[in-house]
């Protein structure tokens, strides 16, 4: 097999757009807490031991190709050096951030980080995006050509996809359960509150969207995707990796293994349990091919009346391209169709722009048409041309000539009567006829009056591509902005600055180099404290038996410790997580 060069079709990282700024954050490398290390250096330590012959090969090379360090949380800094080696680059953020954003972000080859740390109660598994989802789970597998280039396709293709407006209200419902699960003061009721809205927002919806559809292709493969063999697959999903404890039951006989194919979008997903079937991919490449098997029936490839409806559907805000190159972004609110069921005229509510080649017109953003817009659009009659296609001498027969009134006629029976008093050329024709005191008329029902104010006629013949979103993200907002400024969450409490301070003191001497007796003096101090303030802490117990075992230290303590750990492995919460732990203390002094 050709060996591939890890580098190749990498593309430049791009500058982030200043439209998300509003959902960056920074990382506060000072707001992790001793605690906060620990936890990641064991998940990294069981992560390591595990993933070695379940994940696929380029996840271990992949986190040190993209400086993801064992040993403690990392800096955004230094991951993104090492990701701009791949073409790609982080940004960090806060929790949960809208799809409309992830997708934009993907698509300009941004990895979004959510630089927040679970809970140390959460250590096996969190529903929130946290850092160890993101830098230990989603990172690495960048490093894999193939694999950067279906991501890389996938952002391209998920931000045109159309969302409506029942996914962005789930979305709120998951975003706030899963918050309310990591946050450290909540109480038992705030999760039950959060749960019962997710449920009620879940039963609503009414329809499944194309992004929702999508959604579901990035869930059982970025997030939860396996490939290989379907009888003997390895683990690639960001979800999988970033999880010890979903990762260490998903490829037993517990969980259905289903061969990777379009089905995988009718697949529904429960992201706060985990899941009971997978997906195989046989390798990366494949990925590409269902991809762009969804993607050929969506709105942006199929146009026509089909994409127009699935816009009006949504309710949220979409983009038009006409044939001639017309790009019209707002809400769909209304489509008068002929008896072959093709469009002829179009109603945007709300606010609109108007652009082309993704570029706002001058003087066309969402202030000029602040309270909407509408057009015919269609064949001029006995002509067979759009109105984008009509010359100067076309517009002086039907009397729009010396600044007086004419007249357009359409196939339809739509007519506009009034001054034209300006054309908009485009790179394919006219884009925009602007009329003033104009009558638009349907028969005996009137569509537009004088006294509105000026009148700005779209110009085409077809819808070549709808998409959702709008087409210049600079001037005008893909989503709302979010009502706070994204800050990084802090797991601390004071109530627990002590045992903070205890992980300090271990983490200083498994760093330093301290006597044997100062060691054994000092580890017996912690071991007694813990024994008497913090009989529910498992994993700093664990972390003393690791530096004895490193250290090679015989103590008398120990023992008790490890009574203490049976003991609380008996706790169903942590039997797993002790188990695994002890179970790397034979390997840690050949290491």
């Amino acid at each position: 097999m050709e060996e591939r060069d890890p580098m190749a079709q990498a593309k430049a990282p791009s500058a982030i757009p200043s439209y998300l700024d509003p959902f960056i954050a920074q990382q506060e490398y000072e707001k992790y807490t001793p605690i906060d290390h620990a936890s990641w250096r064991y998940i990294m330590r069981v992560s390591e031991a595990f993933f070695r012959e379940t994940a696929h090969p380029k996840y271990l090379d992949g986190l040190k190709e993209t400086g993801v360090s064992r040993e403690r949380i990392p800096r955004l800094e230094e991951m993104n050096e090492r990701l701009g080696r791949f073409g790609w680059q982080a940004a960090a953020v806060s929790g949960f951030i809208p799809p409309q954003v992830f997708m934009e972000f993907q698509s300009l080859g941004i990895m979004p980080i959510a630089c927040d740390m679970r809970k140390h109660s959460n250590i096996s598994y969190t529903p929130a995006p946290d850092i160890v989802h993101e830098a230990a789970g989603h990172a690495p597998m960048v490093a894999d050509p193939d694999y950067r280039a279906y991501l890389r396709n996938y952002g391209e293709v998920s931000r045109k996809a159309i969302f409506s407006w029942e996914d962005m209200e789930l979305y709120d419902a998951i975003r706030t359960l899963s918050e309310t699960k990591e946050n450290p003061q909540a109480t038992e009721m705030d999760v039950q509150n959060a749960e019962r809205q997710f449920e009620a927002k879940a039963a609503s919806i009414s329809y499944v969207s194309e992004a929702t559809r999508l959604s579901r292709m990035y869930w059982w493969t970025v997030e939860y995707g396996l490939v290989g063999e379907l009888s003997d697959p390895l683990i690639y999903g960001a979800g999988l990796l970033s999880s010890i404890g979903e990762s260490y039951h998903c490829l037993s006989d517990e969980v259905g293994h289903i061969a990777m194919g379009l089905a995988c979008v009718d697949q529904e997903f429960d992201i706060t349990k985990p899941q009971p079937q997978l997906f195989v991919t046989p390798d990366f490449p494949a990925l590409n091919r269902v991809l762009e098997d969804f993607a050929d029936g969506m709105a942006f490839r199929v146009g026509g009346i089909q994409a127009l409806r699935t816009a009006q559907k949504a309710r949220t805000v979409t983009t038009t391209v006409l044939d001639s190159g017309l790009q019209i972004s707002g809400v769909l609110q209304e489509i008068r169709v002929d008896r072959e069921d093709r469009p002829f005229f179009l109603r945007y509510s709300s606010a609109v722009q108007l652009a082309e080649d993704d570029r706002e017109l001058p003087g066309h953003g969402m202030k000029t048409h602040a309270e909407g817009f509408s057009s015919p659009i269609g064949a001029v009659k006995n002509l067979g041309l759009s109105a984008g296609q009509l010359g100067e001498q076309d517009l002086a027969r039907m009397g729009f000539r010396d600044g007086r009134a004419g007249r357009l006629e359409f196939e339809s029976g739509l007519t506009v009567e009034g001054r034209l008093i300006e054309v908009l050329r485009g790179g394919k024709g006219i884009l925009l006829l602007r009329f003033e005191d104009c009558l638009v008329t349907q028969g005996a029902e009137v569509l537009y009056r004088p006294e509105w104010g000026v009148f700005d006629m779209a110009c085409g013949s077809e819808v070549s591509s709808v998409f959702g979103g709008p087409a210049d993200r600079t001037s005008y907002p893909i989503t709302r902005p979010p009502r706070v400024l994204p800050r990084q969450k802090s797991n601390f409490i004071e109530a627990e600055a002590e045992l903070n301070q205890l992980y300090a003191d271990v983490r200083q001497m498994r760093e330093g180099e301290d006597t044997r007796e100062h060691l054994a003096g000092e580890l017996g101090r912690i071991a007694g404290v813990l024994k008497g303030s913090w009989p529910g802490d498992w994993l700093l117990r664990l972390e003393i038996l690791e530096l004895c075992s490193l250290r090679e230290l015989k103590l008398d303590f120990l023992d008790g410790l490890r009574v203490e750990l049976d003991e609380l492995a008996r706790r169903k919460e942590f039997s797993e997580v002790i188990e695994r732990g002890l179970a790397l203390l034979g390997n840690d002094a050949g290491n």
